[in-house]
């Protein structure tokens, strides 16, 4: 519990520092969001992926709003009963608030229930959150029916250009490839921002939130699967190379890799959820740039970079995302509704030793999901292959990023 004059500190302090931040280049997000939607807007992500600079961007738009980053050092301690002293300040300090903004609100234990009762009485909320499934565990209570969610990832490739004020070109794609998009490494370029923003996933992310006492098998387990982004593993064999006590202990850990947006697993393509469940997976990470700065070995493996680059984008618009595994093998499956629409095969080049087997695993895909048209995505070549009736377009992935 805080005084009100701590909190009025707070908020006072807040509302000098964010008129003074860089408001940033614009996200392709902010199109999206409707602020005058009856609902709790919640914008989900990693860390410092540009969540907090979006909501700035969102407040650029609105009127009669206030603002509290529940991440501040000085808000430690806050709980349920704050929020009408909150309240009570903002109304001392902005004047009428019909637009609420917090960021960082998972901190907070039970904060859905003020969320609630303001919806209740017409008011609109923007809410900027780190943590996935404890995000959803709260809107799936106080919540249901009265929020959207908007993930926000690391800046895309247009999002790259647009801050290093490039042109979409080959030596600007593989730089975003190496770099990645996380805004704050962009404008500074030291490693150890990705580094230490690793570390802070690790321990407040996951160690702190989730209770787990043993700090240097879930950062060990991290920085492998990081290093092995775009490869087939099993929990299975993650019990056994860390050595835990169960199975169930590595889908926990994975389970809470994801649900901080480390890192994805995409599953291997099936009918039955059940064996999608139990099936091979692949694992991704949320941006080439922090795999780099912490897995040497993934920075020499251009055509992995190239393919979680391609992940990401897709990510970004859908959540159903598989991979293909029959006689042949394709990289990703979108699933829209019921039916997949696409298949994707990623390549750095597409040359007479390989053509057999991506050309073919892919057509394996498109004729068991019957579909006319596939894409391969490479480096740099662009060509057109007729197979069997079926089309398939080579494309330079960062041509297609464009799009």
């Amino acid at each position: 519990m805080l005084l009100k004059e701590t909190l009025r500190g707070i908020v006072k302090s807040q509302k000098e520092e964010f008129s003074s931040l860089d408001f940033g280049i614009e996200r392709e997000k902010l199109k999206d969001i409707d602020l005058k939607l009856p609902f709790a807007l919640i914008l989900s992500g990693v860390r410092r992926c540009g969540k907090s600079t979006l909501l700035l961007q969102l407040m650029k738009k609105a009127k009669n709003f206030c603002y509290f980053n529940f991440e501040d050092p000085r808000a430690t301690g806050f709980d349920t009963m704050d929020f009408q002293k909150l309240n009570e300040v903002f109304l001392e300090e902005y004047g009428k608030c019909d637009f609420y903004f917090f960021d960082e609100i998972q901190n907070v234990h039970g904060w859905e229930i003020f969320v609630r009762a303001m919806l209740d009485k017409k008011k609109h909320f923007v809410i900027t959150g780190s943590n996935a499934s404890l995000l959803s565990r709260e809107l799936g209570t106080k919540l249901t029916g009265r929020h959207i969610r908007h993930e926000l990832f690391p800046f895309s490739f247009k999002e790259f250009l647009a801050l290093k004020k490039k042109e979409p070109t080959i030596n600007s794609f593989h730089e975003y490839l190496k770099n990645g998009g996380f805004p704050q490494y962009l404008k500074i370029g030291k490693a150890e921002i990705l580094q230490e923003l690793f570390n802070d996933i690790i321990l407040r992310d996951i160690a702190i939130r989730h209770k787990v006492r043993n700090l240097k098998t879930i950062k060990e387990m991290a920085l492998y699967l990081l290093t092995n982004a775009g490869k087939e593993f099993s929990y299975g064999s993650l019990k056994k190379i860390f050595n835990l006590g169960s199975t169930n202990s590595a889908i926990s850990f994975v389970s809470y890799f994801e649900d901080s947006y480390m890192l994805f697993v995409v599953p291997s393509f099936d009918y039955s959820f059940k064996k999608r469940l139990v099936g091979p997976k692949k694992i991704y990470s949320v941006d080439t740039g922090m795999t780099n700065a912490n897995s040497a070995s993934f920075s020499e493996d251009n055509g992995r970079a190239l393919e979680n680059a391609v992940f990401l984008n897709l990510r970004r618009d859908s959540r159903d995302i598989f991979y293909f595994k029959g006689r042949g093998e394709c990289d990703f499956l979108v699933k829209e509704g019921a039916k997949i629409s696409r298949a994707i095969q990623v390549c750095l080049s597409l040359n007479e030793d390989n053509k057999e087997r991506e050309i073919g695993g892919l057509v394996e895909a498109m004729e068991k999901f019957d579909l006319k048209e596939g894409l391969i995505l490479t480096e740099s070549q662009e060509d057109e292959i007729k197979i069997n009736r079926k089309r398939i377009k080579v494309m330079q992935a960062f041509k297609w990023m464009m799009k």
